[in-house]
């Protein structure tokens, strides 16, 4: 098959799309000097575009896919097609939301009051969008950066991107209202899509991703018990969880793997141990496939 073409979003999301990739099988080298990351997949060809330029270049071809925000797709206004809704970020692995976000002392309850005012954002085109859709006429200037120290001198107010809201209240400012929810998805052009050879590709890289992702924050865990003990070992671990017991050469012990919330194994582990488990070892997931 042709290469396929595979924008990697260069900046704030750079770093956990490579862990993501890595997860799924796929080990991404990435040069300071170079746009052009390697990748250890002979049918794939990297280049590093930022976020916001992604859809652009998939949409007219340049690229054949690549990873990018649905933010991003919707700024740009661009006729892709979603192969994969990645719910990850740069800090978490949550959705992000833009935010209209005024000062603290600002009178402004909705975005209803911020008639004739003026709102800076680096998402300019959803943000007129938004005052269209509320019937609200409002100046809309781009933001290079540095959005949130803008109001009230330089803004009224702001549509800023937030996971956790800390760096707007870090700057007196609280949040109005939610203009949209977007997450990382991977995009591709309808002629790459079309093509049976690309398309089994990029099915096969959503079917990894999505196990990458399913895996996070999860471990695996597995342990001996004998049978007398079976049944206050299952009672520990939590409902649901379908745990795989088998038979062991001995026959009065059987072994039990499970999956687990990482955040719950130091809990679990002592309680185990205390019904009866023995040998029990933790390790990292990288891949759940469904």
């Amino acid at each position: 098959m042709s290469l396929l073409k595979l924008g990697i979003p260069k900046g704030s999301l750079e770093n956990a799309t490579v862990e993501l990739f890595r997860k799924a099988g796929f080990v991404i080298n990435v040069s300071s000097r170079s746009y052009f990351p390697s990748i250890d997949d002979p049918e794939i060809e990297c280049m590093l575009i930022r976020a916001q330029e992604m859809a652009r270049y998939v949409e007219d071809g340049i690229l054949d896919a690549g990873l990018t925000g649905f933010d991003w797709v919707i700024e740009n206004d661009s006729d892709v097609v979603t192969v994969a809704d990645l719910v990850y970020a740069k800090q978490s692995f949550g959705k992000v939301r833009w935010v209209l976000a005024v000062p603290e002392a600002s009178p402004v309850q909705s975005v209803k009051d911020l008639e004739g005012k003026i709102i800076a954002t680096e998402l300019v085109g959803a943000t007129k969008r938004y005052l269209e859709k509320n019937g609200v006429s409002a100046k809309v200037e781009f933001s290079w950066g540095a959005t949130e120290v803008k109001p009230p001198v330089l803004a009224d107010a702001i549509v800023e991107v937030t996971e956790t809201g800390s760096s707007l209240r870090a700057n007196n400012l609280r949040i109005v209202e939610i203009v949209m929810e977007s997450n990382t998805q991977l995009i591709a052009n309808h002629a790459a899509w079309n093509d049976p050879d690309k398309r089994r590709k990029l099915e096969d890289m959503r079917m990894l991703l999505d196990g990458a992702i399913a895996a996070l924050g999860k471990v695996g865990l597995m342990l001996n018990v004998r049978k007398n003990d079976l049944d206050a070992v299952l009672n520990v671990l939590p409902a649901l969880k379908n745990p795989t017991v088998s038979s062991l050469s001995d026959g009065e012990w059987l072994a039990v793997n499970t999956i687990l919330d990482e955040s719950t194994v130091r809990n679990i582990i002592p309680r185990l141990k205390a019904a009866g488990a023995q040998g029990i070892v933790e390790y990292p997931l990288n891949k759940i496939v469904m």
